[in-house]
């Protein structure tokens, strides 16, 4: 089987163009439903987009007030219940926080990979998961309504910065 793309940023990463690519796909998800993507919808998908770190929804208020814009906790709650129902973003439910989907619109199995030292979070669709996962839940007679994994660990690019065990910051054994 061939290796599979990293899926957190690389260094030199234009999140710029995340950031745009996220926006554009909301506009074309919400013209296809006959929603409207308001400037506050806009602008909280913008914030969940701001990193590729999940983001709670009172860091998000406060940004919000830092932009100048009176927003109360339920308008931002009632932004990300429209952003989640249209799938444009994941509620992190392990952090209580929101990344944004890499998938938007599509109908897919979910796998959030989150990594403890540097909190980036990256989103994976691993169909053979997902179908054994279905599998094994219909065995049990059990209906599925979510698919959501998370898994925690340390991302390759944390790794590679942490010493060794027996190895000082330097590479030299102890």
């Amino acid at each position: 089987m061939a290796k599979r793309q990293n899926p957190f940023p690389r260094s030199g990463h234009d999140h710029d163009r995340c950031v745009s690519t996220a926006l554009a796909a909301a506009e074309e998800v919400c013209e296809r439903s006959g929603e409207r993507l308001t400037p506050l919808r806009r602008r909280v998908l913008e914030l969940v987009w701001g990193s590729h770190k999940p983001i709670g929804a009172y860091a998000m208020l406060d940004q919000l007030k830092g932009d100048g814009k009176s927003a109360a906790p339920p308008t931002v709650y009632r932004a990300l219940e429209f952003l989640l129902g249209c799938g444009l973003i994941h509620r992190i439910e392990s952090l209580n926080a929101y990344v944004g989907c890499s998938h938007p619109g599509e109908n897919h199995v979910t796998q959030f990979l989150i990594c403890k030292a540097c909190g980036t979070t990256a989103e994976l669709d691993d169909r053979r998961l997902g179908d054994a996962i279905g599998r094994s839940a219909a065995e049990h007679g059990f209906n599925i309504v979510s698919r959501v994994i998370e898994l925690s660990g340390t991302c390759s690019r944390c790794r590679a910065s942490q010493p060794r065990e027996g190895q000082s910051d330097k590479g030299v054994a102890v």
